[in-house]
């Protein structure tokens, strides 16, 4: 996790002085101060060629850090930018990257050589369950706090998350819930904004959405604790973006081999055969992208799931979209799904 202090300096401090901090960052942590106004606005940046430059144009160590800095910076706008600024950033080798308000502000930096992305999207992980298939290993233990190679379920997702830029999550509980929320706290060691709804009542699987306010962004990604994937997130995200939908879907190929010719018939003959098919559908596997809005449709303290969800967006004409997931999912539901994630977890690569 940046620390933010590291890489600001007022614009008034000697450039001396702005050595000295360089001199204490690492290639890891990026090369780069931040320059502040007295109003803590962002006004520029410094590096070392900065500095190089300057004092080949004759400037001294005396002299202002406002002097020596860059002022085309590049930055990010909260709730304010797209995938294609992503892109930008990443074609021109910027690596760390400041994100700010209005006021131009720093509200936190992104290191893409840390991160994989920096999605602007809240995310809404799905804790409440009682897990009654997995007894009596959740007796006393919510599922997704069971434990794959030494790691509770859910902070595999929590860590999926954070590795895409995503800061603020949501996580609905019932069963055992407080035993996840001591264990997440509010997740600021974690550099993260996590927030907690409780279910009163069992609300299906995507229910407790209609209790939730509040979001930082226009766009939700909402998914079960349970699951074990390394899904690309941007993927999903760009997807979803580029075909202007109004809700995402996640899918897992499920291919059924028919070991006999199938007949093609209408009703009187044989139109044709196909010798031993294969046929594939999509499944359902738990994650979704929606826009914000979305939640209107949601009734509160009613039990709902999100297929009660997607059948009435189809209904009245919503755009309703399918990602095919093509790398490692597992919906962790029953004893047989849990022993195989203690194997599986040794060969992904997340």
């Amino acid at each position: 996790m940046i620390q933010l202090d590291s890489h600001i300096i007022s614009q008034s401090v000697d450039v001396k002085d702005a050595l000295e901090k360089l001199n204490h960052l690492t290639e890891a942590t990026g090369l780069t101060l931040f320059v502040l106004d007295e109003n803590k606005k962002l006004v520029g940046t410094l590096t070392d060629g900065d500095i190089r430059r300057g004092f080949v144009n004759g400037m001294q160590l005396t002299d202002s850090v406002s002097k020596f800095m860059n002022k085309k910076f590049r930055y990010l706008k909260k709730n304010n930018y797209s995938i294609a600024d992503l892109d930008d950033f990443r074609r021109i080798g910027i690596s760390l990257v400041p994100v700010v308000d209005n006021d131009l502000q720093i509200l936190r930096l992104i290191n893409f050589t840390e991160k994989k992305s920096v999605l602007p999207v809240d995310a809404i992980i799905m804790a409440g369950g009682r897990g009654e298939r997995l007894r009596p290993l959740t007796d006393y233990t919510p599922k997704p706090l069971l434990k794959i190679d030494n790691k509770p379920i859910i902070e595999y997702n929590v860590e999926r998350l954070s590795e895409f830029g995503v800061q603020t999550m949501f996580i609905s509980l019932k069963y055992l819930g407080e035993q996840i929320e001591n264990y997440f706290s509010d997740g600021s060691d974690r550099g993260l904004n996590i927030r907690y709804v409780n279910e009163t009542e069992p609300l299906g699987t995507i229910g407790a959405l209609g209790l939730m306010e509040d979001f930082e962004h226009d766009t939700l990604l909402v998914m079960n604790s349970d699951l074990l994937t390394n899904i690309n997130f941007e993927d999903f995200y760009r997807e979803f973006i580029t075909k202007e939908a109004d809700f995402g879907v996640a899918s897992i190929p499920y291919q059924v081999n028919i070991p006999y010719a199938v007949l093609e018939t209408d009703e009187e003959k044989v139109i044709s055969f196909k010798e031993k098919p294969t046929y594939t559908y999509y499944s359902n596997a738990g994650i979704y992208l929606m826009k914000k809005e979305v939640i209107n449709h949601i009734p509160k303290n009613a039990f709902y799931n999100a297929t009660d969800l997607m059948e009435q967006l189809i209904s009245i004409n919503k755009k309703v979209i399918f990602y095919p997931l093509l790398g490692y999912w597992l919906d962790i539901g029953k004893h047989e799904d849990f022993k195989k994630a203690q194997e599986d977890i040794k060969h992904i690569r997340f």
